[in-house]
């Protein structure tokens, strides 16, 4: 199924024919100013921006990938790009949604932004449950930003970052504090296991005498998982320690060395099925990860 990718709320909202004004990185909502008829429920769509709701009064559920999630009164939830999703509001009477890029992030809070904050990379992310008490602080942050956002100002968008920062610390301290992107990657990370298996789809086949493969690129998998290449590298950085670069070296480089003991093939050959245009650009590749050349790794197997 093709789903649609929306690169703002607007773009959402446009769809639904339930136009919202937005050209910015930044933008927070009234929700009942959008859903003034409710119930109403969403189609499913992938976005390409994070979204932080806030719901003081109001009940509904949201979905992320494969699981739902259901939201009440005084309950917060986020959701991060590049995942399936879709929302069913049963009732809304007073709630705010925030929705902001990783440039935003990246240029008005944090440059390294996943460093300081890894649980924007989580993806599964349950409403939390706010106290009356606790809801309150939030109120009072969100509504300052929402007064802010209304505002022109040559420093609008700083502002609101740092005020931002303050929603990101709130929630750490809350319910995040402890979460261990890596511990997630290891057991129940829905795109690093879908990363992980379309690496190794890619090279399946490639002993066989006419598996030609093209160069191998990280782009070409966000493609084919439907995520930025940004995204799809923060998640799999966060959760495992390395970069979809270094897995897809790493794998090349374990293929190639089988390739050299275990088949008669040249190491053009190999350069070739590797999707290298030169056997030269091979050599420097697998010197470079292994500290010695195709062909004396070829001579110490003998």
């Amino acid at each position: 199924m093709d789903l649609i990718v929306h690169h703002s709320i607007s773009d959402l909202y446009k769809s639904l024919n339930l136009p919202i004004e937005q050209e910015m990185d930044f933008a927070i909502h009234f929700l009942p100013d959008i859903h003034a008829n409710t119930p109403f429920k969403s189609p499913i769509f992938r976005a390409e921006y994070f979204s932080f709701v806030f719901v003081k009064d109001g009940k509904g559920s949201y979905i992320t990938d494969d699981q739902e999630f259901q939201f009440e009164n005084r309950t917060l939830y986020f959701t991060n790009p590049g995942h399936i999703k879709g929302f069913n509001i049963q009732e809304m009477y007073d709630a705010y949604i925030i929705t902001l890029t990783e440039s935003f992030l990246r240029e008005n809070v944090h440059p390294d932004i996943f460093s300081d904050f890894p649980f924007l990379l989580a993806e599964t992310v349950p409403a939390l449950k706010l106290t009356e008490e606790e809801f309150g602080e939030f109120e009072r942050i969100y509504k300052q930003i929402f007064t802010e956002h209304q505002k022109q100002s040559n420093y609008k968008d700083r502002i609101l970052g740092n005020l931002f920062v303050v929603l990101l610390l709130k929630i750490k301290e809350l319910q995040w504090n402890n979460y261990d992107p890596i511990k997630e990657g290891d057991n129940n990370s829905l795109i690093v296991k879908n990363f992980k298996s379309l690496l190794e789809k890619q090279f399946t086949g490639i002993h066989a005498e006419n598996m030609i493969n093209d160069q191998f690129r990280a782009q070409d998998y966000a493609a084919e998982l439907n995520l930025h290449p940004n995204y799809l590298n923060n998640v799999i950085k966060s959760k495992t320690g390395k970069t979809v670069n270094d897995w897809i070296s790493n794998r090349m480089f374990s293929t190639a060395k089988a390739l050299i003991k275990n088949t008669r093939l040249t190491n053009k050959e190999i350069a070739f099925r590797l999707g290298f245009s030169e056997a030269t650009h091979f050599s420097r590749f697998f010197k470079k990860q292994g500290n010695i050349s195709p062909t004396d790794y070829r001579n110490s197997t003998k």
